[in-house]
């Protein structure tokens, strides 16, 4: 919509108005409250906060600090403001007499008592020092305004109990947090720690792979052929090349090639998509660091992810074992091993390794688990130990062996060809990591994928396609490779104590509001 001259953007509330009517005030004052001057940030509240002392004061005689006011308490001539910036809040001292001079004393009792406003950005200069009860605060000898917030933000409340007085903010509802992410991150600073949370976890695996040697790359989201998993996908359309397109469920083909092209090591960090259904564990779109090893196997694979693991939780928790939800989740090598058929039979009594189809049906009727009629055998095994095992799995454990039918692109088992090179890690009672003895013979591989052809004929949305490409590269030699796949989004969750996967994304994906 263009908007004529005359046209005014409709305002939302009228709190909005006042503070419209503000910005105006202040711009007819010759005050602009969008200035693009910004002078040289010396200092931040929290190494105020920690490194000041009477004996380096000098240091902070001269400081220049910005940062969004979250409190005031206005006292005559002078003024006790809070301000919060990226690190954290600090008390700034506002006097009068320090700030204005002669006429324009008046100025000050119009700023602080009628025109700037909770939310409002400033850039203040001046001293540190230590007030009469302690508090370790700016003396303000120049003030500035940076930004007019024109939205109030959520109103800090107060609530007696036993315990005392609390505090606690109007912006806890999860789906208003999710939608406007930017005001969660200003009033709730415990928000913004989980992501810097998240952001080390991150740099902690990123680090260990870079000291393996091996090389970050990037692969296409856009692929002509999805693969690399079982999901179902989000269709495109290119209209250059008039072709569909898909956005990839997994990256795993693409490394793959990388691998057979010569690369001992990769790895990305990358955007998966699969439209698929949403959960407290599940968003459209995800996070999945995957990696591929050329000379090793998933012996190798379960002795690395365990040491990697341990390792985000020592960076970030400073000890292996942390608290998760109502339970302590210890990280420390070794993890526990079962195989599939081993965990099915020690948390429902049933050997199932031998069963075919039908058998897995009745089985799955006594243990009161639905399935749908175009399940084959590998989806029935799945469905049982995803009710009946995974939810008991708490510590992280390694489930190993799974049948040839649930495993497309894994090797087959060097002692069992009925079975496959495969592991998962259960951690919290869900999957947070997948990793194979990578399958490199193109014989098989092709097999494999048009079994998969089979039961995508029987209904089976998510079952892979054929990447004819993927089979030509495989031909030319790829040599024997673990690779593994780890959810971040899952892990973070974990790490950071948190109950859903949207708290530990910026921007979940949201069902559209009508306005």
């Amino acid at each position: 919509m263009t908007l004529k001259s005359d046209q005014i953007i409709p305002v939302c509330s009228e709190q909005e108005a006042i503070r419209i009517q503000k910005k105006e005030t202040l711009e007819a004052m010759g005050i602009t409250p969008y200035p693009a001057f910004v002078s040289p940030i010396t200092v931040q509240a929290s190494t105020i906060l920690t490194q000041y002392t009477a004996e380096n004061k000098e240091t902070y005689s001269d400081v220049t600090l910005a940062g969004r006011i979250m409190g005031r308490r206005i006292m005559g001539a002078a003024s006790f403001v809070e301000l919060q910036d990226a690190t954290g809040k600090i008390q700034l001292y506002i006097q009068r007499d320090s700030i204005c001079s002669g006429e324009d004393k008046s100025l000050y009792n119009l700023l602080f008592k009628k025109l700037l406003d909770i939310g409002d950005i400033i850039e203040v200069k001046g001293f540190v020092f230590t007030t009469q009860v302690g508090t370790i605060a700016v003396h303000v000898n120049q003030l500035r305004l940076l930004t007019k917030a024109l939205t109030p933000l959520p109103i800090v409340k107060e609530s007696v109990t036993a315990e005392g007085t609390q505090l606690h903010d109007a912006f806890t509802d999860p789906e208003q947090r999710y939608r406007q992410r930017y005001v969660d991150l200003i009033v709730n600073p415990e928000v913004r720690r989980l992501f810097e949370q998240r952001a080390k976890l991150i740099q902690t695996i990123r680090t260990s792979l870079n000291a393996q040697g091996y090389l970050e790359v990037e692969t296409p989201i856009l692929q002509p052929i999805y693969g690399g998993a079982s999901a179902r996908p989000f269709v495109t359309h290119h209209n250059t090349l008039d072709m569909p397109l898909y956005l990839r469920i997994a990256n795993e083909l693409y490394l793959k090639r990388l691998i057979v092209g010569g690369y001992d090591g990769v790895y990305e960090f990358a955007k998966d998509f699969r439209n698929e259904g949403m959960s407290r564990f599940h968003n459209p779109e995800f996070t999945m660091l995957e990696f591929y090893v050329a000379y090793k196997d998933y012996f190798w694979a379960m002795d690395y992810v365990e040491e990697l693991i341990e390792s985000v939780a020592l960076a970030l928790h400073g000890q292996t074992s942390i608290q998760v939800g109502e339970h302590q989740i210890n990280f420390q090598r070794p993890w526990k091993r079962y195989t599939l058929f081993e965990a099915i039979e020690h948390f429902t009594g049933y050997t199932v390794g031998h069963m075919e189809e039908d058998e897995l049906r009745q089985i799955a009727k006594k243990l009161e688990i639905p399935l749908e009629d175009n399940m084959a055998k590998g989806k029935i095994i799945d469905e049982i130990f995803g009710k009946k095992c995974e939810p008991y799995l708490l510590d992280p454990t390694f489930i190993t062996d799974h049948p040839a039918e649930m495993c497309a692109l894994a090797k087959r088992h060097r002692n069992n060809p009925l079975l496959t090179e495969r592991f998962e890690v259960i951690c919290n009672g869900k999957e947070i990591c997948n990793a194979y003895s990578e399958l490199n013979d193109p014989i098989d591989q092709q097999k494999r994928m048009e079994e998969q052809s089979v039961l995508r004929e029987r209904g089976d949305e998510e079952a892979m396609t054929i990447d004819h490409d993927y089979l030509q590269a495989l031909r030319y030699g790829m040599p024997p490779t673990a690779g593994v796949g780890i959810g971040i989004d899952r892990l973070t969750m974990i790490m950071t104590n948190s109950n859903s996967i949207q708290d530990v994304l910026f921007f979940p994906q949201m069902r559209r509001q009508h306005t």
